[in-house]
């Protein structure tokens, strides 16, 4: 193993030149002014941005759980990464940060450069729709690890924020509005239940799906909301933002809801995408367990004062997000849970 090269112990010389001269020009179209120097040594250099009086960093690290089966069944491998980089920037984005730099961890058994390089194409394409640098990465090949074909992958990103700006929901009161921000899908959250599924139901990845196949529908990747979400930030005072990742609507909205407070989510107050209908009726899933593993078509939820609802809305539209209201924060009773679909 390596550091920021992306090449690997027990790797060729020449598969690692390749692959490196394959990720060069990727890494160098999300390049930032504030990138120093990235790939090809053993640590990337980023210089703090200079227009924050107070800038804070904010880190967040994941990966994309088994939805990495499905690349696999299906020898698609051009999607994982921007799955990867949403995981990321997502998480970063929820307290106000701008993602600044993102580094990711590819292992493998045995590097097969064409997949390494599609996959890495992807977080490349992921980084600049966060409007992020990819500055480095880790190609670990661990003969033995790993079966034929079969690779791991986890990110890491960095934002930063002005320390008076960050959101942390603590001015979050009742009466105000959750909204929600259109998912493409089950993002990258509970594909070991749609696997099992899957299986159960006797379907294949390559049954018809609408225009589609199940397969294309299900490796849909993973939004990433950051461009809009900070064009929106100063036009509306945002309370606070939930990603709707593992745990679904019921355990990420209380996650940023003060103690007091309790989210009120009424259920048909936005489209469900037909995959989630197909999931639930396929698997016999119950509506408390849809709610609590998948994001039902809900990627990002965003908090604000009641009077901003229609001017946050309009000024998502504006940047070409579909957002609706989904529900209000009411007073939390003793002993009851942060969040309820009703």
């Amino acid at each position: 193993m390596t550091g920021l090269t992306y090449a690997a112990a027990g790797v060729s010389i020449d598969a690692g030149d390749e692959l490196v001269r394959r990720i060069k020009p990727l890494a160098a179209r999300t390049a930032l002014p504030g990138v120093l120097a990235g790939i090809g040594g053993f640590g990337a250099l980023f210089e703090m941005p200079r227009d924050l009086r107070e800038p804070v960093l904010v880190a967040g690290t994941d990966g994309v759980g088994t939805k990495l089966k499905l690349a696999f069944a299906l020898n698609k491998h051009d999607t994982i990464g921007q799955d990867l980089v949403a995981m990321n920037v997502n998480d970063v984005l929820v307290q106000g940060a701008r993602p600044l730099f993102f580094l990711d961890y590819f292992a493998c058994g045995r590097l097969d450069v064409e997949v390494a390089a599609q996959v890495i194409g992807g977080i490349a394409r992921g980084c600049e729709m966060a409007g992020c640098a990819l500055i480095g990465g880790e190609t670990a090949e661990m003969p033995g690890m790993y079966a034929d074909g079969e690779y791991d992958l986890a990110g890491f990103a960095v934002g930063v924020v002005e320390k008076t700006q960050i959101i942390d929901g603590r001015t979050i009161a009742a009466g105000d509005v959750i909204l929600g921000l259109a998912s493409s899908g089950p993002h990258s959250n509970g594909y070991s239940l749609i696997r099992k599924i899957v299986e159960r139901a006797g379907a294949r990845y390559t049954d018809p799906f609408g225009d589609r196949s199940l397969g294309e529908v299900l490796l849909e990747p993973t939004r990433i909301y950051c461009r809009a979400v900070l064009a929106v930030l100063p036009q509306v005072a945002i309370k606070g933002l939930a990603h709707i990742t593992g745990g679904g609507l019921l355990e990420n909205v209380p996650r940023v809801l003060p103690p007091h407070a309790q989210a009120v989510i009424e259920r048909g107050s936005w489209p469900r995408p037909p995959i989630f209908d197909w999931i639930q009726q396929a698997g016999g899933v119950a509506d408390a367990e849809m709610h609590r593993v998948f994001n039902c078509g809900i990627g990002m939820v965003v908090i604000v004062a009641a009077t901003d609802a229609e001017r946050a809305l309009a000024a998502f539209a504006a940047q070409g997000e579909r957002a609706w209201r989904i529900g209000e924060i009411r007073a939390r009773p003793a002993d009851a849970p942060g969040c309820v679909v009703i």
